[in-house]
């Protein structure tokens, strides 16, 4: 069977059904495959919360942090859900914040500099080390709701979203034609044609565009935490912490730490971008005993609203590019959306834009995200912080 579509979206987590929405508010037919059941928990979509962490100095995501608050709340209002929470956001450790603080109130978005002391004062359940550079229009992004958000308003605008249902195959035809197979949970297979096929498949996306010129993609297995919290009325911040030198107490830390509380879940706590590499397909979504022991240990250290040995580990995965910028791109007929990087939630309805963009030839991608960029030797994280 042949089914006749002139957009195809492979892999129906938040990237690709934040696509196939804005196509579908366009009018285009669209339809979207995603391999697993609703609410699943093989990727990295999934989970009650995810840092909407604004601490950026390059332009670039800078443009898109401004874009991104007017889309989450577009999102609420069309679905009628509430997604994000601005409780801020305390950047903390041994580094200057000055050019984010700097590059952030040249747009208007808010940042202020707090003493260690006020912010103790202020949020009791983090121990700070330095003074703190607070974003007050940033906080946290409930995941699960959010795409299930963007599956029901993509839905309602037209498209045809499809879980249970794996690509199998992505055969280019020429630069406006392209074929996907597929097969359902039950066995049922059938044939996409399609002017335009996007890729947003996370873990998966070179296991089936392998062909395609791509930076490469590290797929590791995260294991951050939830810990329980001592006072269910304390306020907390999200929260992203940078590390010192080892010989100032931080010879275990694995990376920067990112944190939030997760309502009726406790404080989520994880390094970031550490785990072990994995094939996606072959995960035993087991914390990794001494992470899980080190990130215990921060927590006695530096989160003393926490109980650190009440502790329930989370798996998820990372996609990883050497400079840690995605890949918003389109090579031929498909048009890629990777390499997340630990740090691209937050950005969701952007990214959705700028791919139904590219899509549509509605206008380009920020050169930052090309596919056959170069990238240096030992590139450095785009914000040097962590958190999604």
């Amino acid at each position: 069977m042949v089914t006749r579509v002139e957009t195809i979206v492979v892999g129906g987590g938040a990237m690709g059904a934040a696509t196939a929405w804005q196509l579908a508010r366009r009018g285009r037919d669209v339809v979207v495959l995603e391999r697993y059941e609703p609410g699943h928990r093989m990727g990295a979509s999934h989970g009650a919360s995810r840092n909407f962490n604004v601490a950026y100095a390059d332009p670039t995501y800078v443009a898109m942090l401004v874009e991104a608050l007017p889309l989450w709340r577009e999102l609420e209002a069309e679905s009628d859900s509430a997604l994000l929470e601005l409780v801020g956001v305390a950047n903390h450790g041994p580094r200057d914040f000055g050019d984010v603080h700097e590059a952030l109130t040249s747009v208007g978005i808010p940042a202020e500099f707090l003493s260690a002391k006020q912010a103790a004062k202020r949020w009791p359940g983090i121990r700070f080390d330095t003074r703190v550079l607070f974003n007050e229009q940033a906080g946290r992004v409930n995941a699960d709701a959010a795409v299930r958000a963007l599956h029901a308003t993509a839905a309602a605008a037209g498209a045809d979203v499809r879980h249970r249902t794996q690509a199998t195959r992505i055969e280019v035809i020429d630069d406006e034609h392209v074929r996907v197979a597929s097969v359902t949970d039950a066995g049922a297979t059938e044939v996409f044609e399609a002017r335009t096929a996007v890729v947003t498949l996370g873990a998966w996306t070179t296991k089936l565009i392998g062909g395609v010129s791509l930076p490469p993609l590290v797929v590791t297995q995260e294991q951050p935490a939830h810990f329980a919290t001592r006072d269910d009325a304390m306020a907390w911040p999200s929260f992203n912490h940078y590390p010192g030198a080892a010989d100032a107490g931080y010879e275990y830390w694995r990376s920067p730490v990112y944190g939030m509380l997760t309502p009726g879940e406790g404080v989520k706590a994880g390094w970031h971008g550490v785990g072990p590499i994995v094939d996606p397909d072959e995960r035993d979504f087991a914390a990794e005993p001494e992470q899980l022991a080190a990130l215990q240990r921060y927590a006695r250290e530096w989160l003393p609203g926490v109980d650190a040995d009440a502790v329930t580990p989370i798996s998820c995965t990372y996609t990883t590019t050497p400079d840690e910028h995605f890949v918003l791109d389109r090579i031929g007929p498909v048009v890629v959306g990777a390499g997340f990087s630990g740090h691209g939630f937050k950005f969701t309805p952007v990214v959705g834009r700028i791919l139904a963009d590219l899509v549509d030839g509605s206008g380009p991608a920020p050169e930052l995200f090309a596919a056959d960029r170069a990238i240096a030797e030992g590139a450095a994280s785009p914000t040097g912080l962590s958190g999604s």
